[in-house]
Order: structure tokens, then sequence, then C-alpha cells
């Protein structure tokens, strides 16, 4: 295990020889063509990677949306329901992605049965997470409940939904181990292809159970489809759920999501000489806690980010609906930009693994570097392009004047956020290709919490900088992660090489 103190890493910043620092990454070792065939390598890992996640958001996009023709109430309910689910979806679906790095690692080494032993127990690993995730969401329903101060037709509905979705947990989260599985030798193709399956599957499926076989068969009679549907349609026996129609929905596409990449797998000549389907495995409780004690803390700055942004949500709330509704709508370009540097960091995590599994410390160490720059030059791309596109980019969400204003100047904000933001995201990332999440996890909880929230809310209210002093703030946070997390990745990745005399 590569992972130890910052005070360990200090001690060999000091022992290293001035000569072998020159250069941050050893990025001069190989040749500018090395350099852009390994650019190539992690872009085409990546793209598959970004194209999936745009589709898992578009699931959540469609949910909302198609619930708020439902009605407020529906809308209201599915959005309070979606927020407790998502939280604990996101921290276990950290915690998940330490099979990445184990699997690739193994991959490397050549180490084809523990491979697919590995996956297995990840599959154990997810559908007993998924289990104990799906028992707290049922065991929150009714705090929460008495908790809200509203009608009790949202209550019943909230209670539905979030009921419902948790169905889906231990099956999102099995899906999760066979995403680590595929992506971790190089197969992300078929995740991309069987995630936009899932949305093409959802849209139709939230129709009929939020409006019903009735609505259903209205909607299609309307877009002048075959009589013979809209007879079918108006037969089934399915009524109108509203909102809650939405969780249905999304359950189901997320077992047809973990089938369908289970039977891939399966089928793949490519993956068959792993073994994964070959035979039946018990889990292994050895090896379900590595990977307990690799996630956790990757799930752990996984909640701190996005319970950060949350929190600051109902903090803005004292400001005014205009605040809020602006705060709303730069989250939501933040989180669709998001996509790109973890897609960028997802590939550099299997990418560095596999180097590792094939004892290549330097060119692991290579690979970091690349990566990094890749995103300083994404992450200036994209606070140029949101500096000239940001009235654009606003009015695809509103046309409230006041709000439109408001987003519109916070978006120089996000665009300046981003570059930080890619640079800490593909920094944290690369260390998971090492098996080092522990520390990543301390610099996110005392950058986010410390300097993003408290911070924060000094700037806002002491300052009087009012919703900008938090922006302010999350800028400096994430400026001061992305620096200690590149400085601890070029010391360490030094580190795995010297010690490995490569």
């Amino acid at each position: 295990m590569l992972e130890g103190s910052l005070k360990t890493s200090f001690r060999v910043a000091q022992t290293i020889p001035s000569t072998q620092t020159a250069m941050l990454f050893d990025l001069t070792r190989y040749s500018p063509a090395e350099f852009k065939h390994e650019t190539r390598q992690l872009l085409a890992l990546a793209l598959p990677m970004m194209m999936a996640q745009i589709a898992t958001v578009a699931i959540g996009v469609a949910d909302t949306a198609m619930s708020g023709a439902a009605g407020k109430d529906d809308l209201t309910a599915v959005a309070l329901g979606s927020s407790v689910f998502s939280t604990l979806f996101i921290t276990f679906m950290g915690i998940m992605a330490a099979l990445n790095p184990i699997i690739a690692q193994q991959h490397g080494a050549g180490g084809t049965h523990e491979v697919g032993e590995t996956g297995r127990q990840g599959i154990w690993f997810g559908l007993l997470l998924g289990i104990i995730g799906m028992a707290m969401l049922f065991a929150l329903i009714h705090p929460l409940q008495n908790y809200l101060t509203m009608s009790a037709h949202i209550k019943t509905m909230f209670a539905q939904y979030l009921g419902i979705v948790a169905l889906g947990l231990p099956a999102a989260l099995i899906y999760r181990a066979l995403h680590a599985y595929a992506s971790s030798l190089n197969k992300p193709q078929p995740i991309m292809w069987i995630n936009w399956a899932a949305l093409l599957l959802n849209i139709p499926l939230n129709y009929l159970f939020i409006f019903g076989a009735a609505g259903t068969a209205d909607l299609a009679e309307r877009f002048q489809a075959a009589p013979s549907i809209v007879a079918w349609l108006a037969q089934l026996p399915i009524p109108a759920l509203g909102g809650v129609g939405a969780g249905v929905g999304t359950t189901i596409v997320f077992w047809f999501a973990a089938l369908a990449l289970a039977v891939y797998i399966a089928k793949s000549r490519d993956l068959r000489r792993f073994g994964f389907t070959q035979r039946f495995s018990l889990p292994n409780w050895q090896t379900q806690k590595n990977i307990a004690q690799l996630g956790w803390a990757i799930g752990l700055s996984y909640f701190l980010e996005a319970s950060l942004f949350s929190f600051i949500v109902w903090l803005i709330a004292d400001l005014g609906e205009t605040h809020v509704a602006a705060q709303q709508i730069v989250l939501s370009v933040s989180s669709v930009i998001y996509m790109i540097p973890q897609a960028i960091g997802s590939a550099a995590t299997v990418r560095i693994g596999y180097a590792i599994g094939r004892k290549q410390f330097a060119r692991a160490r290579y690979i970091s570097g690349v990566a990094i720059v890749c995103g300083w030059i994404l992450g200036a791309c994209t606070l140029i392009a949101l500096l000239i596109f940001r009235l654009p980019v606003a009015k695809i969400y509103t046309q409230d004047a006041a709000v439109l204003a408001l987003a519109s100047s916070l978006i120089i904000f996000v665009g300046i956020f981003q570059v930080f933001d890619f640079t800490q995201c593909i920094a944290s990332y690369a260390l998971r290709g090492y098996k080092i999440t522990r520390v990543p996890m301390i610099i996110h909880a005392i950058a986010f919490w410390c300097l993003g929230l408290v911070l924060g809310y000094i700037l806002a209210h002491a300052a009087s900088m009012g919703i900008y002093g938090f922006w302010a703030a999350l800028i400096i946070s994430l400026a001061s992660a992305a620096t200690a997390l590149v400085w601890y990745l070029e010391q360490r990745s030094l580190l795995a090489k010297q010690d490995r005399k490569v």
C-alpha cells in the first residue's frame, strides 16, 4: 500500500534531488509524440464514460421534467425524494469506485483469474451495500415525513417515491460493480450504449406510470400512432401514479441496466478469458473488507462535495427566490461540465492502475502528468466558453430578467471555478490509481467545509458579498484542494518510482 501520512510526504520532498523535480511528473521523459499517444489513450477511454454519464444525468432530468408536467405537488415530492436518494447513492457509488484501481492493477499484473474473482466479489459487495442502503432509505421515510411542513398529499407521494426508488438501489450498485469491471478492462463502449438504452427506456416508462395507460394512449393518439397501439395502451391495467410513477420507471431502468451489462460481460469473447461467469463464488469477507477499506474514503469525499452544495443552497434560501433560482441554474451548469473531468479522471485511474500492475511506475507517473495537463487545457477552454456564452447558457434555463441577470454574472465565477475543479478532480482520481484515497478525503474535508462553507458564510454575511461570497469561497477552496492534491500526487508518484527503481 503506497498511502502514507502527510508527514511522510514532507520527508520525501526533502530527500528528492532538485534535478529530479525540475519538471512536474517527468513530463519531458518521453517525446511529444508519446504525449499525444497517451492523450489519445486517455480520451478514447474517457469519451464513452462521459457519454454514459450524460445519459445517467439525463434520466434524472427526465424524471424531474415529466413529474413537473403532472403537477407542482408531484414535482415537489419527486425533488425531495430524489435529493435524499441521490445523496446516499452518490456516497455509495464512491465506495464502489474502489473496484476500479483494484481490477486495473490486477489486469496490468496479468492476474486473469484474480480479475474474474474480484469481479464476482464486486457483485456481492454491490448487492450487500445496496441492501444496506435500501434499509436506510426505508428507515428515513417516516422521520423525514414528520420533518416536512407540507401538505399530506406531498408527504404521501414523497414516501411512496422514496420507497419505490429504494427498491432499485441494489440493482444500481450491482450495475456500478459491473461498470467498474468493464471499464477497468478497457470496455467503456458497452456501458455507454446501455446507459443510453436505459434513458430511451426510461422516458416511455415514465409516461406510462406517471400518466397511466389512458394518458399514454391519449399521447399516442395525439402523435398519430397506429390505432392498434393506442387500443393496446388503453387496455393496460396501469393507473396514473403522478410523480410516484417516475420512481417506478427509474427502478425498472436500474434493474434493466444491471441485467443488460451482466449479459454483455457474460457473452463478451474479449472478457471470457477472465472467467467472470465460469464459476460461482460465495462472498469472501476478507475481499469485501479490502474493498470497503479502500472505498469508504472515496465515498466520504463524494458525500462531502455533494452535501456542501446542498447546504449552501439552504443558506442562500434566506436571500430570496431569485438567488435560489440563479443558484440552481449555475449548479446545473457546473454539474453537467463536471462530467468532463470526471471522465478524464476515471480514465486516468484505469490507465495508472494498469501501469502499476505491470510495475511500470515511471509510466504511471507520466500518465498522471498527462491527465493533469489535459485537465488544465480543457478547464481553460471551458472558462473561455462560459465567459463568451454565459448569457445564452443562462437563457436555456430561464427568461426571468432578474434571475437571468444574476445567473449570467454567477457563470463568470463558475468558469473560474472549473479550472481548479478540473485539476482537483483529475488529481484525486489519479491518486486512486495508486490506491490512495484517505489523504484526498482529508484534503477535501478541509478545503470544502472550512474554506468553502465557513469562509463562504463569512464573505456572504460579514463581508456583505451575498451569493458572490459563497462562490468566491468555493473558488478559493477548489484552488487550495487542487494545489494540495497535485503536490501530493507529484510526491507519491515520484516515491513509487524511486522505491521500485524504475
